[in-house]
């Protein structure tokens, strides 16, 4: 792990372990699922890389997001 420092959409900071909801619907890749804006995503994962965070939700396990999408809840 690098020390990178990774903001949600607000420029709030993120730490492994927060929840975040999204800010707006996103289409899974390779999944028929669209995940809707306002979902709750609980225990994120921070991976090294700024701009991304990994999580899992309902529909989808090992989802990859981008930190523009969310907000910390």
């Amino acid at each position: 792990m690098t020390d990178a420092i990774v903001k949600d959409s607000n420029g709030t900071t993120l730490n492994e372990g927060d929840s975040v909801t999204l800010i707006k619907d996103l289409k899974v890749k390779g999944t028929s699922e669209t995940i809707k804006r306002g979902t709750l995503v609980k225990n994120i994962r921070l991976n090294g890389n700024p701009g991304e965070i990994e999580c899992n939700t309902k529909q989808v396990k090992g989802l990859v997001l981008k930190t523009e999408f969310v907000k910390k809840a």
